[in-house]
């Protein structure tokens, strides 16, 4: 695909230069929306600035259902906003809930992503936004849901190939009208077993069409990643993480299958070893014809190409995605399959064996057959695989197979937990929901374990409140609730799980300051494209953070515990430091002094405010510029 960017028009390399220009020079803000009354109809979400005293719009996004959202802008001050929009005409009427984030403005750097900027929305709030404010700036605004499990039908304009084809040519124009989105085609049923669906370059939901028609309905439920493919796939990634893990939030699905065609193997494969951990649901992984050693076309049109797509920069055979691709293992309990084609014809520019779009010795790297449980080739091209009746024939008992080594009655041996909370001031409102956290008490008193890989994390919602949650593996547990700047009474509680009866816990929530945050990766705007994590340093040396009002002052040292104890260590009301990431938790309302000791640089000092019951972002901070305001 590289090489055709030298046959398009002056125009259009002109407008793929800007489009680039602006994807790496842009932030992806994300968080949640929860609403403080009843409310289940559609929510709008925006960004904005003000001109002259008028209000403009960077980017807006409409969900079906309060929940997650995403936006993205350029560098710059923005304000958040959202309401409920019960008549669709995007704009805030009379007895419409609304909401603000904060009373600063969000900073986005021009990379990466800003998360946690939660929004509770509620016909009772005092907000500075007028009503009548609207986002309909044209006809054409769009209306359909970016909120994660939306339903759409796959013969929508809007999951065909032409917009697929448009995701890849101009990303951050897709991003901004369609979104990227995991959809359902049906309503979700519990008692099916999710089976998730990944284009890839240029391609589309409708890709899948062969797979979807024939595909056991009565037993699985598809759900279709649909990306914009000329992201960089760092982005698409964590993109698919945020996504999964709202859909997990709000489902607590114990078994996912994940599907993935040509590049979007790459997207998956990333987020299985880097956040695979947390979704222990996630059994089988099957791969279609993916270029696992990347395109040799792709080097050639990164060098030489007068304008350049981000992902080809991940696909390039030569660059850092490709060549660290495999530096994490799949998670353990997951079972992989190759397939590859090989039905491509002799060309000047595929002069080895391949599909007519990928090599073999790419779709057949080693260290990916090293992983498969078997592979499979097809004497078949790129495309073609996708509708091959032996192929899903295949597919369709690697399905089977999984079943059966999962176990049909998948709470056989296993146990529940109900878990009951509320908040010690009724009219609190949190903006974030909280996450459970179950730690095995022989992997937490065995120094040698990594209780890190034996913890169960779950994300719940206010509507998990008293219900059964699971199942879980037999064994005996310390569950504590976690929830941003808030208290949890009791800190945690000890429970045997599969024994019998289900034990019932019950936690309290009361408001507490919280200043949280860590040093960012040293790290170029290419390395860090917008939509992507921007991870911790490794290469320092802190040697004291310290946080201090006047009055109250709070020391943090290294620890030299190699394990990452930070959620237990939150439950349980302490301060802590792992590696370059750091929580102060129990403060009083008030303004913060932070300053961060780091060998070989000047010292870090900023102020923050914090707020009992309200949790502020931190963008990563840079030690290059130590008292640079953010």
């Amino acid at each position: 695909m590289a090489l055709l960017c030298f046959c398009l028009s002056a125009c259009s390399l002109v407008k793929l230069k800007e489009e680039s220009k602006t994807f790496y020079s842009s932030t992806v803000l994300a968080g949640h929306v929860s609403s403080a009354d009843a409310w289940d109809k559609p929510v709008v979400v925006a960004a904005y600035t003000r001109r002259n005293g008028r209000l403009e719009i960077a980017h807006y996004t409409v969900l079906h259902e309060a929940g997650g959202y995403e936006l993205i802008v350029q560098k710059g001050d923005y304000a958040l906003f959202a309401f409920g929009d019960a008549n669709g005409n995007l704009t805030l009427d009379a007895g419409e809930p609304v909401g603000e984030y904060g009373a600063a403005p969000v900073r986005a750097t021009g990379t990466g992503s800003l998360v946690s900027l939660d929004v509770v929305i509620s016909a009772a709030a005092q907000s500075a936004l007028p009503r009548g404010t609207s986002v309909a700036a044209r006809a054409s605004a769009k209306t359909h849901s970016t909120q994660v499990g939306a339903i759409a039908r796959l013969d929508d304009p809007l999951l065909s190939a032409e917009s697929g084809r448009r995701g890849y040519w101009a990303p951050v124009d897709f991003f901004k009208e369609v979104g990227g989105n995991i959809y359902f085609l049906e309503e979700y049923d519990a008692r099916k077993t999710p089976v998730l669906f990944v284009h890839g370059a240029a391609g589309s939901p409708q890709d899948w069409s062969y797979f979807l028609k024939h595909l056991d309905r009565s037993r699985y439920q598809p759900w279709i990643f649909y990306y914009p493919s000329g992201s960089s796939l760092d982005s698409m990634s964590y993109l698919l993480y945020w996504k999964l893990s709202n859909l997990q939030r709000r489902h607590h699905f114990d078994r996912l299958y994940l599907t993935a065609h040509s590049m979007g193997g790459l997207v998956v494969r990333s987020f299985l070893a880097d956040y695979g951990d947390q979704f222990p649901a996630a059994k089988l992984f099957v791969t279609l014809s993916t270029p696992w050693g990347g395109d040799a076309l792709a080097d050639q049109g990164v060098a030489y190409s007068p304008a350049v797509i981000p992902s080809w920069n991940d696909v390039r055979a030569g660059g850092r995605y490709v060549q660290t691709l495999f530096r994490k293992p799949l998670p353990r309990q997951l079972d992989y399959y190759l397939m590859f084609g090989h039905g491509g014809r002799y060309s000047l520019l595929r002069p080895a064996s391949n599909d007519g779009t990928i090599t073999l010795s790419s779709q057949l790297r080693s260290d990916a057959q090293s992983e498969a449980r078997r592979v499979f080739g097809y004497d078949e091209d790129h495309v073609g695989i996708l509708s091959l009746p032996q192929v899903f024939a295949q597919y369709a008992a690697l399905l089977k197979a999984a079943d059966r080594r999962d176990g049909d009655g998948r709470s056989a041996g296993k146990g529940n937990l109900r878990v009951a909370f509320s908040y010690a001031r009724p009219d609190e409102t949190p903006a974030s929901a909280p996450v459970l956290v179950l730690t095995p008490v022989d992997a937490a008193r065995d120094a040698a374990r990594d209780a890190t890989r034996e913890r169960i994390v779950l994300p719940v919602s206010t509507r998990d409140s008293g219900r059964e949650l699971g199942p879980f593996p037999p064994g005996v547990y310390n569950v504590g609730l976690m929830a941003r700047a808030f208290k949890t009474t009791p800190a945690s509680t000890q429970v045997t799980i599969g024994a019998g009866g289900i034990p019932d816990l019950n936690f309290e929530l009361t408001p507490q300051g919280v200043l949280s945050g860590y040093i960012g990766a040293d790290v170029t705007s290419a390395d860090n494209p917008a939509g992507s994590f921007r991870g911790g340093r490794r290469d320092i040396n802190i040697e004291s953070i310290v946080l201090t009002n006047g009055t109250d002052r709070r020391e943090i040292a290294p620890s030299r515990d190699t394990r990452d104890r930070t959620l237990e260590a939150y439950v349980a009301g302490q301060d802590y430091l792992f590696k370059s990431f750091f929580s102060f938790v129990g403060l009083k309302e008030g303004r913060y002094e932070l300053t961060i000791n780091v060998a070989g640089y000047p010292p870090y000092t900023r102020t923050y405010d914090v707020v009992p019951g309200k949790y502020g972002y931190l963008t990563p901070i840079d030690l290059t510029a130590p008292n640079q305001a953010h």
